[in-house]
C-alpha cells in the first residue's frame, strides 16, 4: 500500500506557486514539475474547500511520483478570499484560462489529464473538450445534492459526467450522500470506503488514480507519437 503520509510530505519539497489573471480575478496554481514528464494533471478543488483537501494532496502526490507534473488550482473566488463559489460560466472561464495558460509554460507539450474533488470535478468535466484532455479524473463528483426533507429531488448532474468523451475515473465514497455515479465504456467508477471528503481510505484513492492515470497516459495518442 501507498504511504499517504509520505506523499504529503514529498509533494510539496519543488511547488511554484503562479498567479494567473483569468476573466474573473488572479487564480494560483501551485506546480510541481516532474524532471522527464510523461503527462500533467491539473486539479481543481471543491465549492467550500481548497487544495489542501487530503484527497487532492494524495492525488497530486502518487502523480508525482507516477512520473506527471502536477497543478493544484485555486480558484479566483478562494485567492480573493471568499468561500462563496462563483458561478459555473465564472468556474469555467477561469479554469480554461489556467489550463491554457499552464499548457503554454509550465506543462507545455505534456498529455494533459485535468479533474478535481466535487465542484472542480464538475469543472473539469464541463472543460475536459475545450482543454483538450486526454482523460479526466473525479474525485467525490457530487451527482446530486441530498435531498431535504419535504423538498423534491434535486435534478442529477449525470449529463456533465455523459458529455466527457475521453476515459474517465470517478473515485467515489460508499457512503457519499450525493450518490453514486454508474459506470459507462469510457467511465470507470471506484468506490473507496466513506463518505464524500474521501478521507477515510487515502491509500485506496491514491492507488486507484495511479492505476488508471499510467494506463490513460499510455493509451493517450498524444504519448503515442511524443
Amino acid at each position: 500500500m501507498i504511504d499517504v503520509g509520505s506523499i504529503r510530505r514529498g509533494s510539496i519539497t519543488s511547488v511554484k506557486t503562479l498567479e494567473i489573471d483569468t476573466p474573473f480575478g488572479t487564480a494560483n496554481a501551485h506546480v510541481n514539475r516532474a524532471d522527464e514528464p510523461r503527462a500533467a494533471l491539473v486539479l481543481g478543488h471543491g465549492a467550500g474547500g481548497g487544495v489542501q483537501a487530503k484527497d487532492l494532496v494524495a492525488v497530486a502526490g502518487v502523480a508525482h511520483s507516477a512520473g506527471l507534473s502536477v497543478a493544484l488550482v485555486e480558484q479566483p473566488y478562494r485567492v480573493a478570499g471568499r468561500r462563496a463559489p462563483a458561478p459555473a460560466h465564472q468556474l469555467d472561464a477561469a479554469w480554461t484560462a489556467v489550463v491554457d495558460h499552464l499548457l503554454a509554460g509550465e506543462l507545455h507539450g505534456a498529455p494533459l489529464v485535468v479533474g478535481g474533488r466535487s465542484s472542480g470535478a464538475r469543472v473539469a468535466c464541463r472543460t475536459a473538450e475545450a482543454t483538450g484532455a486526454v482523460g479526466v479524473l473525479c474525485l467525490a463528483f457530487p451527482l446530486q445534492p441530498p435531498r431535504r426533507s419535504g423538498s423534491a429531488p434535486a435534478q442529477s448532474r449525470l449529463s456533465e459526467l455523459d458529455a466527457v468523451t475521453v476515459p474517465m475515473l470517478v473515485v467515489q465514497g460508499a457512503r457519499d450522500p450525493f450518490g453514486m455515479p454508474p459506470a459507462a465504456a469510457l467511465r470507470m467508477v471506484v468506490q473507496v470506503a466513506g463518505d464524500h471528503s474521501l478521507r477515510t481510505d487515502l491509500g485506496a484513492v491514491a492507488e486507484a488514480v495511479r492505476a488508471w492515470l499510467l494506463r490513460v497516459v499510455l493509451e493517450s495518442p498524444t504519448a503515442q507519437t511524443s
